[in-house]
Order: C-alpha cells, then structure tokens, then sequence
C-alpha cells in the first residue's frame, strides 16, 4: 500500500474517532441538562431516561463502527476493489 493511501485511511479513522468523540460529548452534556430538567421541573415522574436510553443505543452503534468493525470494512472494501481491478483487466 501506497503511503498517500495509509495516510487517507488513517485520516478517515481519525475522523471516525473524532465523530464518535463529539457525539459521546453531546450524548453526555445533553443528558446531563435533561436530568436537571426533569428533575426541577417533575421530580420523580422520570422521563429522562427514555432519551438516555434510546440514544444510548445509538452510540453504542456509532461505537461498534468507530472501534470494532472499522479495520474489517476497510480490508474487505480493499479486497473487494482489487477482486474488481482483476475482473476489468480481463
């Protein structure tokens, strides 16, 4: 592999990681602020957790993405691009 193409994978991961990183924050802050609403405002009729939750799965799918199955996808998608370039040489 070609410096220029470790170095476009390698930013598109940090990327990845830094998307992850921003909506981990804001997964964080928001429901922080969402707590202290509902607690102000109807403590002990919890709804709050209802957003928690929900987005928590989603994050927990950003995550499994970001850290997971990142190298797997690259490296398929790189095999399935060189299985191709042969196919179109023939």
């Amino acid at each position: 592999m070609s410096d220029e193409k470790l170095y476009k994978m390698a930013e598109r991961r940090a990327d990845e990681k830094i998307g992850f990183y921003k909506h981990l924050s804001s997964f964080v802050i928001a429901n922080v602020c969402l707590f202290a609403l509902n607690a102000i405002t109807s403590f002990g009729e919890w709804w709050f957790y209802w957003i928690t939750v929900f987005w928590g799965i989603g994050l927990f799918g950003h995550f499994i993405k970001t850290f997971l199955f990142t190298n797997r996808l690259e490296d398929n998608r790189d095999a399935m691009i060189e299985k191709e370039l042969e196919k179109m040489k023939k």
